[in-house]
């Protein structure tokens, strides 16, 4: 029989935890080898594949057949790993070990387990996210919940805390590095800001000792280990080895007998290393945990001396100069009270009894953290869902055509922070079909964006005067890889000014366009209505704006200039004489200026003066 239990689960790059509530509190899980945390390991070894400790055990005799860090690739598209002559997704080998923490926790628990919180970088995107789910459902979980991993660290130290307090947590896996700013208080845990590096964590350490080791015994015996995977395997086992010592201690020997073999013999790699030579190897992977840090922080509206507490977590973050760095940062010396191997797994479990009702007196408030929006006319990025805005949420914009007798239109659905669409990552895109047709920016149709519990996005269209809709769960399109979504947030900082004027000018000229699109239809319908000096003024400044528009000019205040004039000159014409009433150029009249408004879904939306592309002849 299943148990009502929810376990929690975090599903680490190197290592993963679980836990679960027992008599109001939450308790670490021991695996089945008696380890309360298990090896992120998959190997295929001996016709079957093995998971945990004793996969990482023969990976270095089996390199090619072994798996490590597959949560680096969740979510990317077409990747995939060979395990005994199979093909595998991230979300597959992702399972096999969701699967075997499973199995632990039934044996230990004496009961069946069904239902699972689990835990994902903050800066996971929302393929990563699905991903994530996705090998939970795999795995044989009811994946009740996919929350982020500082939140869940938060949980773990603040559950009996009701004082009001601003904690900074800093979270440095093995695979990745997420900063969150939250603020608890009276049974809430509210997330500020967060940030975050996805290519950052202790399997860089690690490589970086690794290819020190690699180039000392080249210089030292002319021969180089990296075409050998086994070698490669002892050498990266080594660094890890190394810096978890000099964690505790100042000098460590590295001793790799017989990893290269010559005519003249096997030859032996023996090299000591001190922590100021580990320090000195890795200060640049310490410096990148800076900007966002102080990043997550600015976002968040804090000073240093705002933040009452500075929360440790990951296992990466025993490295000293890594709790030194934090302490000149923030200016206070970090919380260690919680296993940093553990917290997340146990923020996990907390909030596992939070919806099993175990746990009634705490809610969490988690936030998005990269934009969420869709391409519009001119290739600009509008923006639906901005960044660190707290989820579950639901927004809605309402769009209209940009050609006339436009039947369909394509929503493709990015997200970043640049201001032109391309330069952001897109998630998914998808057609509506069924538009009556009409003038340009007379149809309506209603965007809502809502991301669930589990930062897991839908978006839905409407059509208002047909009903025709679609929708969609973002699970398809191209997912993050690790250093992208870093890259994405540099970008948007390097290119805000350039980002920002090529808003200006696709904005300026779109309204052009579409004033020059308006003045031409008035013609074409009500030229005998209109007096002859006021038609000839019209013919002149359409003339003007196509000019303008065909040189494809980049002088913002020309397209401003034409679309005025248009404006002006439309102003002298006697609407009530007109066929075509003014109300169905409403969408049109500011188009382009970025104005934009929101509201819940389902209640009352203003237009958006944007504009999606024709999509007639595709």
């Amino acid at each position: 029989m299943a148990s009502d239990k929810i376990l929690g689960i975090d599903l680490g790059t190197t290592n993963s935890a679980m836990a679960v509530m027992e008599n109001g509190d939450p308790e670490v899980i021991v695996n089945g080898e008696g380890d309360r945390t298990t090896p992120s390991v998959v190997a295929y070894n001996d016709d079957e594949l093995i998971v945990g400790e004793p996969a990482k055990n023969q990976a270095i005799q089996n390199p090619e057949n072994t798996v490590e860090s597959i949560k680096r690739h969740m979510g990317e598209e077409d990747y995939t790993v060979e395990l005994g002559g199979e093909s595998y997704t991230p979300e597959e080998v992702s399972a096999h070990i969701l699967q075997k923490i499973k199995n632990d926790a039934e044996t230990y628990l004496g009961e069946e387990i069904e239902r699972a919180v689990i835990t994902v970088p903050a800066y996971f995107n929302d393929k990563q996210r699905q991903a994530t789910k996705d090998a939970g459902r795999i795995a044989g979980f009811d994946v009740e919940r996919i929350i982020n991993e500082p939140t869940a660290a938060a949980m773990a130290y603040g559950l009996d805390d009701t004082r009001d307090q601003s904690v900074l947590v800093f979270d440095l896996g093995g695979g990745t590095f997420d900063v969150s700013v939250l603020e608890l208080g009276d049974g809430v845990h509210e997330v500020v800001a967060t940030n975050g590096d996805t290519s950052l964590g202790g399997d860089d350490w690690d490589e970086t000792v690794k290819e020190w080791l690699a180039d000392h015994f080249e210089d030292e015996h002319d021969i180089s280990l990296r075409d050998d995977r086994q070698a490669l395997q002892r050498l990266r086992d080594a660094a890890e080895k190394a810096k978890i010592e000099l964690s505790s201690r100042k000098e460590t020997e590295v001793n790799l007998p017989f990893i290269a073999s010559t005519d003249e013999g096997p030859m032996h790699l023996e090299k000591s290393i001190t922590r100021d030579t580990f320090q000195d190897l890795t200060d640049h992977l310490v410096e990148r945990t800076s900007a966002p840090t102080k990043k997550a922080l600015s976002d968040a509206g804090y000073s240093t001396d705002e933040i009452d507490e500075v929360i440790l977590v990951g296992g990466s973050t025993r490295i000293p100069v890594i709790k030194e760095q934090v302490a000149d940062i923030v200016g206070m010396e970090p919380q260690m009270n919680v296993n940093p191997d553990e917290a997340a797994a146990l923020g996990a479990a907390i909030q596992g009894g939070v919806l099993s009702g175990e746990v009634d007196d705490l809610v969490l408030l988690d936030v998005t953290p990269l934009s969420l929006g869709v391409e519009v006319k001119g290739g600009l990025f509008e923006r639906i869902i901005n960044a660190n805005t707290t989820i579950p949420t639901s927004e809605s914009k309402v769009f209209t055509t940009a050609e006339d007798e436009q039947r369909q239109v394509q929503i493709r659905v990015f997200q970043g922070e640049r201001e032109v669409a391309e330069e952001n990552e897109l998630l998914d895109e998808f057609k509506l079909r069924g538009i009556p047709p009409a003038p340009a920016g007379t149809p309506k149709i209603e965007l809502t964006f809502q991301i669930d519990e589990s930062g897991i996005m839908h978006v839905a269209a409407k059509e208002r005067d047909s009903g025709e809709h679609e929708k969609v769960t973002i699970e398809g399109g191209v997912g993050l890889s690790d250093k992208e979504v870093e890259r994405m947030k540099q970008d948007a900082q390097q290119h805000s000014d350039e980002d920002e004027m090529q808003r200006r000018r696709i904005e300026a000229q779109t309204h052009a366009e579409q004033m020059k699109q308006r003045a031409e239809r008035v013609l074409q319908e009500n030229r005998d209505a209109i007096a002859n000096n006021v038609v000839q003024e019209l013919e002149a400044a359409i003339d003007d704006a196509e000019t303008a528009l065909e040189e494809s000019t980049t002088d913002i205040s020309r397209y401003d200039r034409v679309a005025s004039q248009i404006e002006t000159t439309l102003g002298k014409v006697d609407e009530s004489k007109l066929s075509s009433p003014k109300s169905e150029d409403n969408a049109l009249t500011d188009a382009g200026t970025g104005e934009t408004a929101t509201a819940e879904a389902g209640g009352e939306v203003d237009n958006v003066d944007a504009s999606f592309r024709d999509l007639s002849d595709d």
